[in-house]
């Protein structure tokens, strides 16, 4: 049988570059060699938008449309809404019977969180409990992989873990899921900070020729080189990052860092060509992105098949887990 991938994403916004590198473009290679189950993670948004969801259901109809404008195929992958499936909320409640909390208050990004997002309260349960729904989420499906990065290791071991723990307790029901490393270098924001929504330093996958254009003669560069004929640093300039990662050409792309760092080329030409680049490789992903727009009900009808697609599953597992945990009546 074809091994089984599954990956989810949270709708909390328009989607940008950095999710095209550093999960989009893995997503599509992926469904190539594996059975692929990809969900918009809508409860998992509301850990830490739940006080305002009014926009929620815009960002999973906006996400999927970037996903299947970028490559992934409905035709070959599996593309439902967690909400849709409620057997994951069932399973989540199950698990939080049997795992202790401190092993939720270890998660590394529990305490990063908090300390970042302090205008939000997260003193939930279900902000705490998120590992237990992820868990919930990967393990309906028997899901033999998970793709993430080395940073999100840690996540998925605790997933093994309470695999492990329920099989002691209660006999081998789930599939112990393995990390599926991804080979991706993460982009910063234009700024240069870490990437985010709430920085507005992001270029989105539904940004216009113009709006690219636009944000790139803004993009943060050497602060050091204050003409075109002082040498620059390529390293750790954003500019370049995104060269390395977007622009195909690259006897191009070494001539302009040669000349950047020998202070023959200024930022105008080097933000123009990498406008360039970024909007030829983003103009197949604009013109299936407005074929969609064109047809909405055809998007909905997706998410729609998907989720009944992913819910037989679900429902399978669900009748295997109670008659494990004796709850069959």
């Amino acid at each position: 049988m074809t091994k089984r991938v599954v990956s989810g994403m949270r709708p909390t916004g328009k989607l940008h570059l950095g999710h095209l590198v550093g999960a989009l473009r893995n997503w599509t290679e992926l469904q190539e060699q594996y059975d692929c189950f990809y969900f918009a993670a809508d409860w998992h948004a509301l850990t830490t938008d739940y006080a305002d969801t009014s926009r929620l259901q815009s960002y999973v109809i906006d996400n999927v449309i970037d996903w299947i404008a970028a490559g992934v195929d409905p035709e070959r992958s599996t593309i439902f809404v967690q909400s849709l499936v409620p057997e994951h909320a069932e399973l989540h409640l199950l698990l939080s019977m049997m795992i202790p909390i401190p092993w939720l208050e270890r998660v590394p990004t529990y305490k990063e969180l908090q300390g970042q997002l302090t205008e939000k309260d997260l003193s939930t349960y279900g902000f705490l409990g998120y590992p237990l729904l992820q868990t919930a989420d990967v393990i309906m499906y028997d899901a033999n992989f998970v793709p993430v990065g080395e940073d999100q290791v840690p996540h998925l071991e605790l997933s093994r873990e309470v695999v492990r723990r329920v099989h002691h307790m209660h006999g081998r029901i789930f599939v112990e899921p393995e990390p599926l490393l991804t080979d991706f270098s993460r982009l910063p924001g234009l700024d240069n900070r870490k990437m985010s929504k709430s920085y507005q330093n992001t270029i989105d996958l539904s940004d216009s020729v113009a709006d690219v254009e636009t944000k790139v003669r803004a993009m943060y560069t050497d602060p050091k080189r204050v003409r075109a004929d002082i040498p620059g640093t390529v390293e750790d300039n954003p500019v370049f990052t995104y060269h390395d990662a977007f622009n195909p050409d690259h006897d191009e792309v070494e001539d302009l860092k040669t000349r950047y760092r020998e202070g023959r080329v200024g930022d105008v030409e080097v933000k123009k060509k990498l406008a360039r680049a970024l909007n030829a490789a983003m103009e197949p992903l604009r013109e299936r992105r407005a074929a969609l727009d064109a047809h909405p009900e055809r998007v909905r009808e997706i998410i729609h098949e998907g989720s009944r697609k992913a819910r037989v599953i679900a429902v399978e597992t669900m009748k295997r887990v109670r008659d494990a945990l004796h709850l069959a009546y």
